[in-house]
């Protein structure tokens, strides 16, 4: 049986993918720091599909967490098929306001970890026969984001590092893709702690977890470079190349602009 490893894996799209994972009869060892919803995940996907699901509660954030993951995966290398590095989080507010630990927090899980676990499992990957690595994003990787302005960057990166690895490993056994979904229905609006007028743009396009993870598995079977779930999330990672940056700052910066500037900034996990 090969196995599939994803992290940030206890709800929202990695919960979506790693179900569509076992639907295809992988294993799964699952990775989150939400170690009570990642044993409920686990035992939902374990009584639908029949597959083996192995679970790790581990913060991304903390130095040396790559390095556990592999160690704790150890007796699944040979079977080791596909890496989903889905982990990730956002903070909401001024930039001046946020504490810098805060903010750091976000480079560490956004991109430290997502560097650390890909070098640390692509000599697994190469491996196999095939093998794929899913690095997710989100259309705020195209373009800058007022008051999401950090974790935007972050996704910023993770393209450019994914486009740039991909090229890299063209002749290798390792297809290497990008999930960049739009807004979503994984609650990462509500627990960024966005206001009413946020939420009420979000939800003008919302697709469920459910959906970007059918999408996310297919695009990265079929060896995609970017996987952009629906329509309008296409558009919108079409069209900031086409207006001046300083117009698209301005509507992000309407849509993301804390209307309560007395309540401070919350985490969002994605």
């Amino acid at each position: 049986m090969n196995y599939a490893l994803i992290t940030g894996a206890a709800k929202g799209i990695g919960s979506a993918i790693a179900g569509e994972l076992a639907h295809k009869g992988y294993g799964l060892l699952l990775v989150d720091i939400d170690g009570g919803q990642l044993k409920t995940t686990a035992e939902y996907l374990q009584h639908i599909f029949s597959v083996p699901v192995l679970t790790l509660q581990t913060d991304l954030s903390s130095p040396g967490s790559a390095g556990l993951i592999k160690e704790w995966s150890r007796p699944y290398h040979p079977q080791l098929q596909v890496l989903v590095n889905n982990a990730g989080f956002g903070l909401n507010g001024n930039f001046e306001t946020i504490p810098i630990d805060e903010q750091l927090s976000i480079v560490n899980v956004n991109i430290k970890a997502q560097l650390s676990i890909a070098h640390a499992f692509l000599p697994i990957l190469r491996q196999q026969e095939k093998a794929y690595l899913l690095n997710v994003g989100s259309t705020t990787c195209y373009q800058s984001v007022p008051y999401l302005s950090v974790y935007a960057a972050s996704k910023a990166f993770v393209i450019s590092f994914t486009r740039s690895l991909r090229f890299e490993l063209k002749t290798s056994p390792v297809s290497v893709s990008c999930l960049i979904p739009g807004s979503t229905d994984t609650d990462f609006v509500k627990r960024a702690g966005m206001g009413a007028y946020t939420l009420k743009t979000a939800e003008r396009f919302n697709m469920t977890a459910e959906q970007v993870g059918k999408i996310a598995v297919k695009g990265l079977f079929k060896g995609k470079a970017e996987i952009i779930p629906g329509f309008s999330n296409r558009l919108h990672a079409f069209f900031p190349r086409f207006f001046p940056k300083s117009y698209v700052e301005k509507i992000a910066g309407n849509i993301y602009r804390p209307r309560d500037e007395n309540k401070p900034a919350a985490i969002s996990y994605t």
